[in-house]
C-alpha cells in the first residue's frame, strides 16, 4: 500500500502585502507549495509582475499602504488569519527623496499595516525587517544575535536601516521606525493581534535585480580580475527561499501561539520577537563573487587577481559619486559599496532554529545556481 503524502500544515487565510515584490512573490510561490490555505491575496502598489496563474486562484489587490483608510478596507474585504509584510522600496540611493520614501513606506506604511490588521481581526503578522538595523556600516559584526543593540540616529548612516529599525532614537521618537511598531503592537488594545519579525541579511535570488545582477555585470563586463582588500572579511547572504520560508514558520508559529490557552515561555515564545535568518553558510566576501561568476561562467580562478587596496577603492568611489552626481544620475560605483566589500558581517542564527524549527531549504551554491540561471535568461530576453 502506497504510504500517503505528509498533511500540509494550514496557516488559513493569507495576505502578502508587497507580494509581487521580490521576496514578496516567493513567499507566494512557496505558501501555494507547501502549505495548507484556505485563501492568499497579495496587496501590491501595482500587480502585473510576478503574477500566479489565474489557475492558482490567488487574488491580487492593487493599493498603497500608506493610504490608511483603504487599507483597512481591504483588510476587512479580505479577513485574513495571517499577514506577512515584505513591502518596502529597495535599500539604495539617498537623499532627501529617497529618505522620504523609505520613510513614508517602511514607517507610516507599517503603521497603517499594524492598525489595520488590529481593526480587521487578524491573528498573525510577520513583518520584513533586516540585518542591517544592527549595523553601523563601519564596524564587523561578528556571529551577531538578537540581543546584540540596534543601530540608530547620528550612529545609522543608512536611513533604510534607520527605518526599518526597533528602538526609539531621538530624531524619530515621534515615528517610531517600522519594527518597532510591529513588535509593540504584540498582544497589544482589543485585538489578539500576534507579531513578528525577520530579519535577513543579503537577500539574493530569482528576482534579485540588485547584487546579483550587478556580479554578472561586471563578469560580462570582464572586470573580474579586481578584489578590494585580502578577501579575509566575512559575509553572510541568503538564498530568498529561506528567507520566505522563515516567514511562513513564523506565520505557523504565531497562529499556534494564537490557538494556546497559555502564553509560552520567554525561550519559547515566537509573538514580540524578531529573528535573524541567514543560509548558515558564512564565505569570504570575494568567494561568494567568484561563486557568481563561475556559474556565469567564468573559468579563472585567483591566480591573477589585483588586490586593490581600501583607500583606493574609498577614492575611486568618491569620484564616482562626485562624477554622478553633476549629471544628476545614481552612482554604480560608490564608497558604501567599498565598505561592504571589506567588512565582516555574519550571525547566529540558533534562535530561529530552536524556536522556529529554521533549516535552509535551499543551500548557497544552489542558491547561486539559480539565481545566476534565471540572471542570465533576463539578460537574454532583453537582448531580444
Amino acid at each position: 500500500m502506497a504510504s500517503e503524502k505528509p498533511q500540509k500544515a494550514s496557516l488559513g487565510r493569507v495576505l502578502v502585502i508587497g507580494g509581487c515584490g521580490f521576496l514578496g512573490h516567493h513567499v507566494v510561490n512557496l505558501v501555494l507549495q507547501h502549505w495548507d490555505t484556505t485563501a492568499v491575496s497579495v496587496i501590491d502598489l501595482r500587480c502585473q509582475r510576478n503574477r500566479r496563474p489565474a489557475s492558482d486562484g490567488v487574488e491580487y489587490v492593487e493599493a498603497d499602504i500608506t493610504d490608511a483608510d483603504n487599507l483597512t478596507k481591504v483588510l476587512g474585504r479580505l479577513r485574513p488569519d495571517v499577514v506577512i509584510h515584505t513591502a518596502s522600496p529597495q535599500a539604495q540611493g539617498s537623499g532627501a527623496v529617497s529618505n522620504e520614501l523609505f520613510r513614508k513606506v517602511n514607517v507610516d506604511g507599517t503603521r497603517a499595516v499594524v492598525t489595520a490588521c488590529q481593526q480587521s481581526a487578524v491573528k498573525a503578522l510577520v513583518f520584513t525587517s533586516s540585518a542591517s538595523i544592527m549595523s553601523d556600516n563601519k564596524t564587523d559584526l561578528i556571529n551577531a544575535n538578537e540581543t546584540w543593540p540596534v543601530i540608530r540616529g547620528k550612529n545609522q548612516s543608512e536611513y533604510y536601516s534607520e527605518t526599518k529599525a526597533n528602538q526609539s532614537a531621538p530624531r524619530l521618537r515621534v515615528q517610531a521606525a517600522a519594527e518597532e511598531l510591529v513588535l509593540a503592537a504584540n498582544r497589544t488594545g482589543d485585538s489578539n493581534l500576534l507579531t513578528a519579525s525577520i530579519r535577513p541579511s543579503g537577500i539574493f535570488g530569482e528576482g534579485d535585480v540588485q547584487a546579483v545582477y550587478h556580479l554578472v555585470n561586471i563578469y560580462e563586463q570582464g572586470r573580474t580580475g579586481v578584489q578590494v582588500g585580502p578577501n579575509t572579511n566575512i559575509f553572510e547572504f541568503t538564498y530568498v527561499e529561506n528567507v520566505a520560508h522563515a516567514h511562513l514558520l513564523a506565520a505557523r508559529a504565531l497562529l499556534l501561539t494564537a490557538q494556546a490557552s497559555t502564553v509560552p515561555l520567554d525561550h519559547e515564545r515566537v509573538d514580540g520577537e524578531a529573528f535573524l535568518i541567514t543560509n548558515g553558510q558564512p564565505i569570504y566576501f570575494w568567494d561568494f563573487a567568484r561563486a557568481i561568476w563561475r556559474a556565469a561562467g567564468s573559468d579563472k580562478g585567483t591566480a591573477h587577481v589585483w588586490e586593490m587596496p581600501r583607500e583606493v577603492g574609498m577614492l575611486l568611489g568618491w569620484l564616482s559619486e562626485v562624477a554622478f552626481g553633476l549629471v544628476r544620475k545614481p552612482p554604480t560605483f560608490t564608497r558604501q559599496r567599498i565598505v561592504y566589500s571589506c567588512m565582516t558581517r555574519y550571525y547566529d542564527i540558533s534562535k530561529a532554529r530552536r524556536r522556529l524549527g529554521y533549516v535552509p531549504l535551499v543551500t548557497l551554491s544552489e542558491g547561486v545556481r539559480r539565481a545566476v540561471q534565471w540572471t542570465l535568461d533576463r539578460k537574454a530576453e532583453e537582448k531580444k
